[in-house]
């Protein structure tokens, strides 16, 4: 079994820092069912690549193999298991790399945090599902993927291989990639090699976090990864759902309130969504996207503008769908009226193919409520793959905190909120995206506007 993950991030060779594994010397690790030896093909300032090679003893794995009785066969011994990407490599991956998985890095902790460019390749993959599953899998999560079926003998009857060499690339932290094929590996090879047991919901569960509970494929990911035993995958899939709603709905009701105080004073909504729907109409707009749409305040505005034929509003919690469909009264409407508005349930950060195809998106006070290692995930979803002729970006500028009655000083406008940006952020962060994806792009302000701090709100309009 082999695996490479390599990196062009600058200098490269601090990869090694993240792994624990110093790029000068080969590292070899005994393992329940043989050896895993770790060391660096490449190692440079442009280029890092590490490869783990795991070389699996079948006698010693059909010895340890639980709830094999005395009925072993043949097969037992002479099989893939030795040379195919599957759970013994992702138990390899843990075991040797268990300190990278879990984002520690002691002496260099802000590597660890660092979204890196890197490329991981499998040689021998098993795919249950052939290309398609590793798409549907990987590209979600972001990953640009390329799988090579691996050729069987044409002289014999067998069919297709479901052995592909699958290369994947991505911008991530370490610990998130590790994570995932820590996963996804043994899904795609709907097989395990020992006894899956209640302590695999919780390896499942942490493991997944902050990417599973929102994967458009979690049901699969989590029948194959617990081997289709109902009562654990019911167990993990309800913890799953649990977990799915985002973090601002268990904020306390009354910081909420106050919150919302804070915009009323100013009357900021209402300016924000009076700007958002002026931008929409600028940009004759009319298949539009509500990303992140809450419960439908722009919604319900929206909606009365006669030129626009379908809205869609998105939203990662049922709960906040529930109240947009009670805010604009769908179940009152004509069938006609109810079939220009949908509401859908889904996530920012994974790839959506319903997105594509919409003349304009509106994301209003969202990214902020995003993990900054996640942006560059919601920019592909965004920008790359819905491609939206217009892009309507509104997020608070920081420096008007200070303007804002009743909030103390230094803290952020939302609990949930991971980060707020300056206006000289915003702008360096909406220029790249503009460049990186081929649009235009123009600011303005919304709400009274400050000489020295400028306004409450600052909104970008992309197009191209």
């Amino acid at each position: 079994m082999f695996l490479t993950l390599s990196t062009t991030a600058v200098p490269a060779t601090e990869l090694g820092f993240v792994l624990h594994k110093h790029p000068d010397r080969a590292h070899s690790f005994e393992l329940a069912f043989g050896t895993a030896h770790v060391f660096y093909p490449e190692a440079d300032e442009a280029r890092c690549t590490v490869a783990l090679l795991v070389e699996v003893d079948p006698i010693g794995l059909v010895r340890n193999r639980r709830g094999s009785g005395d009925g072993r066969t043949l097969a037992h011994y002479v099989n893939d298991r030795p040379y195919a990407a599957s759970s013994l490599l992702s138990v390899a991956l843990g075991d040797v790399f268990n300190t990278a998985m879990a984002g520690r890095c002691k002496a260099r902790p802000e590597l660890a945090e660092r979204a890196w460019p890197l490329e991981v390749r499998l040689s021998a993959l098993p795919c249950r599902g052939g290309e398609a599953l590793v798409r549907k899998l990987f590209e979600p999560l972001g990953y640009t993927v390329d799988a090579e079926a691996q050729p069987l003998d044409e002289k014999l009857p067998w069919g297709p291989s479901r052995y592909f060499t699958v290369t994947l690339r991505a911008t991530l932290p370490v610990a998130e990639l590790l994570a995932h094929l820590y996963v996804l590996m043994p899904v795609l090879d709907d097989d395990k090699h020992y006894w899956v047991g209640d302590d695999e919901v919780e390896k499942l569960i942490r493991r997944g976090d902050g990417w599973l509970a929102e994967h458009p494929e979690r049901e699969l990911i989590t029948r194959r990864y617990l081997r289709h035993q109902r009562s654990l995958v019911r167990d993990a899939l309800d913890q799953l759902l649990a977990e799915e709603l985002p973090r601002a709905e268990a904020l306390d009701a009354q910081r909420a309130e106050e919150l919302e105080l804070l915009e009323r004073k100013v009357g900021l909504n209402e300016q924000r969504i009076a700007a958002v729907v002026a931008a929409i109409r600028e940009s004759g707009a009319r298949r539009v996207l509500d990303l992140g749409c809450g419960e439908g305040r722009l919604l319900r505005t929206l909606f009365k503008d006669r030129a626009i034929t379908e809205l869609v509003g998105v939203d990662v919690s049922p709960r906040a769908l529930e109240i947009a469909r009670d805010r604009l009264k769908l179940e009152r409407l004509s069938e006609s009226e109810r079939s220009r508005v949908k509401l859908w349930h889904g996530s920012l950060v994974y790839r959506d193919q319903r997105l594509a195809g919409f003349d304009a998106a509106a994301i209003v006070e969202v990214i902020e409520h995003l993990d900054a290692p996640r942006l560059w995930a919601f920019e592909r979803v965004v920008f790359e793959h819905a491609r939206p002729q217009t892009v309507v970006v509104t997020t608070p500028n920081v420096e008007f905190n200070v303007k804002l009655e009743g909030l103390a000083p230094g803290k952020l406008r939302h609990d949930d909120h991971r980060f707020e940006w300056t206006r000289a952020e915003f702008s360096v962060w909406a220029s790249g995206v503009a460049a990186r994806f081929g649009y235009g792009v123009r600011f303005s302000a919304v709400g009274d506007e400050d000489p020295i701090v400028g306004a409450p709100t600052q909104l970008a309009v992309f197009s191209r």
